[in-house]
Order: structure tokens, then sequence, then C-alpha cells
């Protein structure tokens, strides 16, 4: 069964802003769906299932509030991200009041809404940290001692396995890609290691994992990454 990349929907209709930053979440493993106006996207809200909603406030047809309000009346818990000009206390209220999640003002940089976008990806995405601990799925890190449980046995692992797995378990659920894991374990050793380095890394952080008749925890995205948690 293929794992498929965290999916999210862009509903704004400045095409100055949808096209560099759909480009951008292409490049960093999401798969986006753009709408221009609020008619179709309320319309690809109830089409598809989305793991984040980023909507701009001002719209054609609906407005973003209306659509945000239209997903929590539905149930759906799934975060939702405004991206507005509005920028007074009172607009603010509003949105949360809806139900949004966070709120960016316009303009902004891309790379503070990349980091806006993977903390709310991380929200309940099945990992948490337990008195230092990171848990997930059956398993339970702790980096401090790099030692990792799983059925009850004790299982060491080295410096670099160590980081490799707390950066898998926090964005536990969603693809994660090369080069992603390379800026995470390599990004400040400046020359970064060949992509050999990675793969011969992973088998070995698998071996460890192992256990008969328990379920793989990681899995290959192949030509892209990889993800922690079942497929």
């Amino acid at each position: 069964m293929p794992i498929l990349p965290m999916r999210i929907l862009l509903v704004d209709d400045e095409q100055e802003l949808t096209n560099p930053l759909s480009h951008l979440l292409h490049q960093e493993g999401y798969q986006i769906d753009v709408a221009a106006d609020g008619h179709r996207g309320a319309s690809l809200a109830i089409e598809h299932v989305y793991d984040l909603y980023i909507l701009d406030w001002v719209l054609p047809g609906k407005n973003g509030i209306e659509i945000c309000r239209s997903l929590r009346s539905t149930g759906n818990t799934k975060p939702v991200l405004f991206l507005t000009a509005q920028d007074t206390l009172d607009d603010r209220v509003r949105g949360l009041d809806a139900g949004a999640d966070d709120y960016l003002v316009k303009p902004f940089e891309l790379r503070e809404l990349l980091a806006r976008i993977r903390a709310l990806l991380r929200r309940g995405q099945g990992s948490e940290l337990i008195n230092n601990k990171l848990t997930a799925a059956d398993i339970s890190l702790d980096p401090d001692s790099q030692l990792v449980y799983r059925s009850g046995k004790t299982i060491e692992l080295s410096e670099k396995e160590t980081q490799l797995l707390a950066y898998l378990i926090t964005n536990s659920g969603r693809l994660v890609t090369h080069q992603q894991i390379h800026d995470q374990l390599w990004g400040d050793s400046g020359e970064p290691p060949s992509s050999n380095v990675l793969a011969a890394l992973m088998r070995l952080l698998r071996r460890k994992l192992s256990i008969e008749g328990m379920p793989e925890l990681i899995y290959t995205v192949y030509g892209k990454g990889y993800q922690f948690g079942s497929p």
C-alpha cells in the first residue's frame, strides 16, 4: 500500500503568492491543491481529506471565515491556518472563534509560513513527549540515554540513529524527504554526506527496531524519502 504525503488545501486568490508557495510546498514533499475562490475551496474541502487548510480571509465567493466554520460544523478538526491582511485584535479573535488554529499576517516570509505549517502538522500526528521521552506507535525513545524501548526490549542506538529516529517520530505520519533529513542531521557540518550514508543509517535503524511479529515502523517512499508509522 503506497504511503501518501501530507495533503494541504490552499485557498487564496493572489496568484503571485499561490504559485511560488505551491511550488515550495511540492519541493518540501507535500501534496497541495489550490483554489482561487471560496466556492471552489469549499467544494474541494468536501470532496477530499486534507491534513491542513490554508485559507485567505478575503476571497471571491465564500470567505475564509465561512469555509472554516463549515469545516468545524461537520466535525473536521484538522488544523486551519489563516493568511490575511486583517491585523486588528478583533479580526484575530474572529478568526480564532471561527475555529482557526493559527494566523499569519501578510506580507510574510515563506520560511516563516513553512515553520507554521510544520508545527500545525505535528499536532495530533501521534507523537508526544512524556518524561523527556518521545513516544509514538509502540515505541518510546529516550534521546538523552540513546535508548529506545519496544515490546519490553531495550535497544541501544548510536548518536546519529537517535537523531534520525527522533526526527522521524516528531514528524510521525508525514513524508520526510531525503533533503530534509540531510538538513536535520548534517545541516551544520559543512560538506553533506553521500546518499549512501543515509541509506546505510536507515538500514541499521530499521534492523535494530525490527522485532519478529511486530509491524514495521519506517516505510520508504521511493524516490522521495521516508515515513514513520503505519501507511
